[in-house]
């Protein structure tokens, strides 16, 4: 998970997996949509996949990317689990309180309903 999120900390790494993210491309596809030199686009390249969020694969001359958005969304879930690991008993308590709420809002608006006593008016009804 520690690759995982060093690879995020760069934006041109989270641009690129952004890019994988709607298709397959080679690597100078990539290159051509950021104004830096390849050997740069293949460190982050290298980076990524040594993350595990992009695989290659070399077609004759070329190497293609894709992303591996598997690995992204275990590696955001456990980190979010590590973080926050109440947070399924959070949400149980949260529906009960939104139920007690919902109940609690039912009864005032009965209550609403009711008829007032204005003095020198009678019962209002």
């Amino acid at each position: 998970m520690q690759r995982v999120f060093e690879a995020l900390a760069s934006t041109p790494r989270r641009k690129i997996l952004a890019l994988l993210a709607h298709s397959e491309l080679s690597a100078g596809e990539i290159a051509a949509r950021f104004e830096m030199t390849k050997p740069s686009i293949s460190q982050h390249l290298a980076v990524l996949e040594a993350a595990g969020l992009v695989v290659s694969e070399k077609r004759g001359q070329f190497v293609f990317y894709r992303q591996v958005s598997e690995n992204l969304i275990n590696a955001l879930h456990g980190f979010v689990q590590e973080v926050c690991p109440v947070a399924r008993p959070l949400k149980r308590e949260s529906a009960v309180l939104g139920r007690k709420r919902g109940k609690a809002a039912d009864e005032a608006g009965r209550a609403a309903d009711e008829p007032v006593d204005i003095p020198g008016r009678g019962s209002g009804r």
